[in-house]
């Protein structure tokens, strides 16, 4: 919208802009746009590796925990939730990578090596996930 002041002899226009150009919009959308394509791949990266600092402290704990049950008992145990029920889990941790807690990879030991050789237990629990890390490795050989 322009108006005209009159200053004397001369006229000269003055235009009051009420608000932002239509290209001016575009090239603020087209920043953030690419701030947003930036930060987004970054924001996943970084939730995922939070997913697997979390996996690897909750396979520590839990073989850590089959380690003493085994001392303890004389014998591995059976199952996950043998090691909630005799008080040396809380509860069965949710693989993090899969989101269930049901997915957990349990390896046998070998009855030949096992700790009371008329039942063996479990030996090792590993992701059930079959994806892989950001390191390359499959999350079901940590």
């Amino acid at each position: 919208m322009a108006r005209t002041i009159p200053t004397g002899k001369r006229r000269r226009s003055v235009f009051v802009r009420a608000g932002f150009t239509l290209i001016e919009l575009m090239i603020v959308m087209a920043i953030v746009v690419t701030l947003m394509a930036i930060a987004v791949p970054y924001y996943q990266k970084t939730l995922l590796r939070a997913k697997e600092s979390v996996l690897k402290s909750d396979l520590f704990t839990m073989r850590q925990m089959i380690d003493e049950y085994s001392f303890d008992k004389q014998k591995a145990p059976q199952t996950l939730e043998e090691l909630v029920s005799d008080g040396y889990l809380r509860e069965v941790p949710k693989d993090p990578i899969t989101g269930n807690n049901q997915s957990w990879k349990v390896i046998m030991e070998d009855p030949s090596q096992s700790v009371n050789n008329t039942e063996p237990g479990i030996w090792d629990v590993r992701s059930g996930s079959d994806k892989t890390s950001l390191d390359g490795t499959p999350y079901a050989d940590w």
